[in-house]
């Protein structure tokens, strides 16, 4: 499917050198195989392998019930199809969700396009979705993920020692953060109410 025909079919968001399109169900092939290659899989804190069923039920349980929203990464040139990114576990109650991205294929790593896939997605969750927060997790070791993170607006928040098991040894995790300039603190009066009070 090429930009054109995306743009026909609903919402598109372009960046430089690529475009996010919505998620459908012929992408289902190319999702499974991009989960379980090898560079995907070693840096998601998931790793077991991911299956049709296992897609399915993600499709049903969270973009159905909009919980989460998934996009396909694809190049300008060529209109290749090269990854995904997406928002989970949209909390309306706090306006928070999770950020996560994989790039699939080989030949488009080292390109950028995560960093722009990441700033589309800012620009989605704070301005279409209305999200306050965008928070995500990431291997500590994982220093070219870091860097494009950083690049996009993610900042450090939390850094958790031996969080995870994963291949034979326990691996640090990087809580990182973006939040939205453009929400109100709304609580900062009434905080300033409540340190008054208890002066008093």
């Amino acid at each position: 499917m090429g930009i054109e025909a995306a743009r026909e079919k609903g919402f598109v968001m372009e960046g430089q050198d690529i475009y996010l399109r919505p998620m459908d169900g012929s992408d289902t092939d190319n999702i499974i195989k991009w989960r379980n290659t090898d560079f995907v899989r070693r840096n998601f804190i998931y790793q077991k392998p991911f299956t049709r069923q296992g897609h399915e039920n993600w499709t049903k349980t969270m973009i159905d019930t909009g919980k989460a929203v998934q996009f396909i990464i694809c190049t300008k040139e060529g209109d290749e199809p090269v990854g995904s990114v997406y928002l989970r576990d949209i909390d309306r109650n706090h306006n928070k969700a999770e950020y996560g991205i994989f790039i699939g294929e080989e030949q488009a790593l080292g390109k950028g396009y995560g960093t722009q896939a990441a700033r589309l997605m800012i620009s989605y969750g704070f301005h279409r979705a209305g999200l306050h927060k965008l928070m995500l997790r990431v291997l500590a070791e994982n220093g070219q993920a870091l860097g494009s993170y950083e690049k996009a607006g993610f900042v450090k928040e939390a850094y958790l020692k031996d969080e995870v098991f994963l291949e034979g040894c326990y691996k640090d995790v990087i809580y990182m953060a973006v939040i939205n300039p453009d929400t109100p603190k709304q609580c900062q009066g009434a905080l300033g109410d409540g340190e008054r009070r208890q002066e008093a």
